[in-house]
């Protein structure tokens, strides 16, 4: 099981995303490209004809850049401050507009249960691969696969890391907690709010 890449913008993304989050965050974000890429394998689809092999890669390698130091400087939810961050990156290295599009859509959405499966085939296996890493519909990946992947880029508490970064971003400026965000479910329950996140303010409920 490797995860060499060969061309200088992968190499570059690769760089970037272990040299600005935690080991954590960084192993997750690279096991959810290996886990999207065998999603595709198992649904029968060919990179590079059935869907943009390298959007996928850029997708889910960068999905998490909300949570390196320059994501948490934007006011937005981790999810666009992280798409934003990406299709900055993107940019700078020439990547076609087209794709950059791409790619800021499967990471703005990839948290978004019910919509990403929605907005075309990246964005799809992004968040499949995602998922894939906690666990969800990986029935068809054999012990083995995920344990050779695993050994490669171990967990190190991602579970724990991942919800003190977004919950510490929240804490830090309400605006990356809009209601009912991934950062506003994990800011509330962390600090055990069970209040309407929607209330009806001047004109009642």
């Amino acid at each position: 099981m490797t995860t060499d890449v060969t061309t200088p913008i992968g190499q570059a993304a690769l760089e970037l995303v272990r040299a600005s989050e935690s080991a954590s965050i960084a192993n997750h974000s690279i096991r959810s490209w290996l886990f999207a890429d065998r999603l595709a394998q198992h649904r029968g689809l060919r990179a590079g004809e059935d869907y943009d092999a390298d959007a996928l890669f850029y997708a889910t390698v960068l999905h998490d850049m909300g949570l390196s130091p320059s994501g948490q400087q934007r006011p937005d939810r981790f999810e666009v401050a992280g798409a934003d961050v990406a299709a900055e990156f993107l940019d700078s290295h020439g990547v076609h507009a087209d794709t950059i599009e791409t790619v800021w859509e499967a990471i703005a959405l990839h948290s978004s249960f019910g919509i990403a499966s929605r907005r075309g085939l990246v964005c799809q296996l992004c968040h499949g691969g995602i998922m894939l890493d906690f666990g969800a519909g990986s029935e068809f990946l054999s012990d083995e696969d995920g344990a050779a992947i695993h050994a490669d880029l171990p967990r190190l508490a991602l579970g724990t890391t991942l919800t003190s970064e977004i919950v510490d971003q929240a804490e830090l400026q309400p605006s990356k907690r809009p209601p009912a965000s991934l950062g506003d479910v994990m800011f509330r329950s962390a600090h055990g709010i069970t209040d309407n996140p929607f209330p009806g303010g001047r004109w009642g409920d």
